[in-house]
């Protein structure tokens, strides 16, 4: 066997030797972890806005107004896809700005000013959902051009002629218990909550301008699905038989 040459076992031994770490390359690396960590959490943050601003919000259910469909603590997400590219339907579950102070004052959450601020600013960026303080939450019953009446003999609301079913609403609860014709205004909708004795729709602003109906611009969106708490978890969908007879108004949707 040949045994290596002396100069190739000095190569050898060369290539087995640390020297010293170049100076400053270790703070260097932490920085550049730093700054990489910002960026991340920096695109996180601006994605989670976008999606607040132009797709999805989350919103937290405040009352029992549409019970049993929503529990109060409830959190759900909406889609601020409809109305806008997609159309609103009777039955649809929407969020919208209170449109004629149908809301009371509301006092301000007990927090302190720093607590206050991080709420703020995670809600802001959608990580915390919106409390409902401003807004409410109620299912379409009437679209622009529809006439909804109570009620006939059997006590269901009537939308365009027709008699319906809501089979959202809890078992023994009246559809209404305060009568109502109206027109629905183009541009505007009529809505009403699933727990009908205590909720404080559009029947009861109808002396206001609007006539108790709420303006499309108002909506911020449709609520899809319950997102917590896990053991409710799931899809916020129309019964198909409640509205599938309803005719289209005459000029409407």
């Amino acid at each position: 066997m040949l045994a290596p040459r002396r100069s190739d076992r000095r190569r050898d031994e060369g290539s087995h030797r640390t020297g010293p770490p170049k100076k400053g390359s270790a703070p260097a690396s932490a920085l550049g972890a730093a700054v990489e960590v910002v960026v991340v959490v920096a695109l996180a943050l601006v994605l989670a806005v976008v999606v607040k601003t132009f797709f999805v919000q989350a919103f937290y259910i405040p009352s029992e107004s549409m019970e049993t469909t929503l529990l109060v603590g409830d959190r759900v997400l909406v889609s601020k896809l409809t109305p806008g590219p997609f159309a609103l339907h009777r039955g649809d579950v929407v969020v919208f700005k209170d449109p004629d102070h149908w809301l009371p004052p509301s006092a301000p959450p007990d927090d302190g000013q720093v607590r206050a601020a991080v709420r703020k600013a995670l809600t802001f960026v959608g990580l915390l959902p919106q409390d409902s303080g401003e807004h409410l939450i109620k299912r379409v019953i009437g679209l622009p051009g529809d006439t909804v009446k109570c009620c006939d003999a059997q006590g269901r609301v009537i939308v365009n002629g027709v008699a319906v079913d809501e089979l959202y609403l809890q078992p023994g609860v009246a559809p209404s218990d305060k009568p109502f014709t109206i027109t629905v205004p183009e541009g505007r909708l009529w809505v009403m909550g699933d727990n009908r004795p205590f909720s404080a729709d559009s029947r009861y602003h109808m002396d206001l301008a609007g006539g108790g109906t709420v303006p499309v611009s108002d909506v911020v969106g449709k609520a899809f699905v319950i997102v917590w708490p896990f053991a409710r978890a799931g899809g916020l969908g129309i019964p198909d038989p409640v509205f599938a007879d309803v005719p289209a108004a005459p000029g409407g949707s």
